[in-house]
């Protein structure tokens, strides 16, 4: 899950599913929700321990499970039972679906062996006449993951442009635009897969996202591939060097030195997708923009200001493109003068008690001295994005370690011990606002006064009363539950769509007592 997402080892930990009445789903992962659309993504592994030449097909049961599992999971009026890691998930999904938000899903079937055979493809092919593009089926294994693992070597490739091209040197850097067959693209993939688009902000998200199944039906159609040039933004490369023979006059043969796809990712995924199911002749009139960036090796900084420029219209993970803002690095000098490292960066492979990152900080900050618990859970993509300047003004190291502390020991508490209250699985975030104002009504400060000299104290304070904070916290939620719901029951869907809209925080002002 991990490398499939791209997100840290202790955060996948919370998406495990798996144990009795799992539905066959091991792992469940749900993305914020943007445009009135959502992404799901199931995992379902199977290991074989009797058989490690890594040759054993994933099985056509688990394929057919996983195609059953989809069509009574994410339908929110057909009944269902699973076990106390799975429900709120699904519930929460079901909650999503209901006010109206369009879900896909990415079926992530996980072995250490080989793909699905035929009688597989049989179970695939009927789930797609039945979900239509909403749905789509991945083979994840070891040599996934070793790919992964490798992404950090260097990637020399010679590039087929058709027709002319233009070039420009300007500023200690060359520029080169042109055309490229779309053959031509998912060969290279096809050479060396993701390991192309480390670089790249975006992770491949499968061919049920809406835009890249328009990419797809634009290539499918004989009547449509001629204009994909047009229709297409292009793709975007960095390289540290770019050769070609300037004495001819176009089809050139440009080779490039540490090439990365830093935009366009999702249009490369998809093109390689595409050819691959129809065949060498598919798409044969098809052509792309390609721009080339000719950069110095020292040039870190420009290829994410690039980065950041051709992406801006998606603000996910950009965090890595803001970790070199003042406020980042003076967070990392000022948390590193208090005993901990601040990881600005999502490759940065550091990790342990006193390692955070700068997304969990973000997280806990907006929930915690923010107060606004609900954007902090369910608005995450937005954390570099919309919400930054709200997270990261006027914000010191003291006040942001704090936070992330106080989150940890809420989460550590959730998930360590069997649930008092059926709320619990959506109110961490909550439940870590509470507890910091009650932390700081003990101490008599205010959130913006707490600096370096108060830190220590506060840390101390928490680790020794975090327990009793925590009961104070769920108490005072249970309350607030009763004054907006009464004493009926309340289901998890109804529950997970209060916590998401915000509406206890009516029922908790600032005085209330903790």
């Amino acid at each position: 899950m991990s490398t499939a997402l791209d997100e840290p080892l202790e955060d996948c930990i919370g998406y495990l599913t798996e144990g009795g009445n799992d539905a066959g789903v091991d792992g469940l992962h749900v993305s914020d929700v943007q445009d009135g659309e959502f992404e799901i993504t199931v995992f379902q592994g199977k290991y074989r321990v009797n058989d490690l030449a890594g040759q054993a097909n994933f099985p056509a049961n688990g394929v057919q499970k996983a195609a059953d599992t989809v069509r009574v999971l994410f339908d929110p009026y057909r009944p269902v039972v699973l076990n106390p890691k799975l429900e709120p998930k699904v519930q929460d999904v079901r909650s999503l679906i209901r006010d109206g938000n369009v879900p896909t899903v990415r079926v992530v079937l996980c072995n250490n062996g080989a793909r699905w055979l035929s009688d597989g493809d049989t179970w695939v092919q009927e789930a797609k006449r039945d979900f239509g593009p909403q749905v789509d089926f991945d083979h994840f294994n070891h040599d996934e993951i070793v790919k992964s693992l490798q992404r950090g070597d260097k990637i020399d490739v010679t590039l087929a442009l058709s027709g002319q091209a233009i070039v420009e040197d300007m500023n200690f850097m060359r520029v080169m635009v042109g055309r490229v067959a779309v053959q031509e693209i998912g060969r290279l993939f096809d050479l060396h897969g993701d390991s192309l688009l480390q670089r790249n902000i975006r992770r491949h998200l499968g061919r049920a996202n809406r835009v890249n199944h328009e990419i797809r039906e634009t290539l499918l159609d004989t009547t449509k591939a001629d204009s994909f040039y047009v229709y297409n933004n292009g793709i975007t490369m960095v390289c540290n060097r770019l050769a070609y023979n300037a004495l001819q006059k176009s089809d050139y043969a440009v080779q490039l030195k540490n090439v990365q796809v830093i935009n366009g990712g999702q249009t490369c995924k998809t093109i390689q997708d595409v050819l691959s199911d129809g065949g060498p002749g598919c798409a044969a009139s098809a052509y792309v923009m390609v721009r080339i960036y000719e950069l110095p090796v020292d040039s870190a900084d420009v290829v994410r200001e690039i980065t950041k420029a051709t992406n801006s219209q998606t603000p996910v993970d950009l965090r890595d493109l803001r970790s070199n803002d003042e406020v980042q690095r003076t967070l990392a000098l000022g948390m590193e003068a208090l005993g901990y490292t601040y990881k600005r960066h999502r490759d940065d492979s550091r990790s342990g008690g006193k390692v955070l990152t700068s997304a969990t900080v973000a997280e806990a900050v907006l929930a915690v001295w923010r107060e606004r618990p609900h954007q902090a859970k369910f608005r995450r993509r937005d954390l570099f994005g919309k919400l930054y300047d709200l997270v990261f003004t006027n914000l010191n190291a003291a006040q942001a370690l704090l936070a992330a502390l106080i989150y940890r020991a809420v989460e550590e508490r959730r998930k360590g011990e069997p649930a008092p209250a059926d709320f619990l699985p959506y109110a961490s975030h909550h439940l870590s606002m509470l507890v910091g104002r009650e932390l700081l009504r003990d101490a008599g400060v205010s959130a913006a006064d707490v600096s370096h000299k108060h830190f220590e104290q506060l840390a101390a304070s928490l680790s020794c009363d975090v327990d009793r904070y925590y009961a104070l916290a769920i108490e005072s939620l249970t309350h607030a539950l009763v004054d907006c719901y009464g004493e009926r029951d309340v289901s998890l869907q109804q529950l997970a769509a209060t916590f998401r809209r915000g509406d206890l925080l009516e029922m908790l002002p600032a005085n209330h007592p903790a």
